[in-house]
């Protein structure tokens, strides 16, 4: 596959699982020995993915994902994406709040042969545990 293609293959996993929310799509993209290195993905291959999604998609039922910028390198899709949606569903042991969220997210793909067979991601913990109140955000008040 070309870079193009790769970077296609990653565009289509962030709308249409990500943004539209099509946990099914997982088993055709991602390889059958797909290994996720995000931490909180237990376990690391696509059914502990479609749990970490499922549990995101409860908490933020209206989450979609926005990419900013993709590069790719030979087998290497990387992504700079924001993920918008408002807290309504629990998350992490915190009841749902109402707030809307923006959490920046960086992921780097491997792609083996036209299929997503790595993941590894970045993302702003803190600040999205911030936007629903489960942190104070220093020198802010009420």
């Amino acid at each position: 596959m070309s870079t193009d293609d790769n970077k296609a293959l990653v565009r289509r996993f962030v709308c249409e699982v990500q943004s539209e929310h099509n946990l099914d799509l997982i088993d055709e993209l991602f390889s059958p020995g797909f290994i996720d290195h995000y931490a909180g993905t237990e376990p690391p291959y696509r059914e502990g993915t479609k749990r970490f999604l499922s549990g995101i998609f409860t908490a933020f039922p209206d989450v979609k994902a926005t990419i900013h910028e993709q590069t790719a390198v030979a087998d290497k899709v990387w992504t700079r994406k924001t993920f918008h949606g408002n807290h309504k569903g629990p998350f992490m042991g915190i009841p749902p709040t109402g707030n809307p969220i923006a959490v920046e997210v960086m992921d780097l793909f491997r792609i083996e042969d036209g299929m997503i067979a790595e993941h590894w991601g970045v993302s702003n913990m803190l600040g999205l545990l911030q936007q629903i109140g489960a942190f104070p955000i220093p020198g802010k008040t009420g």
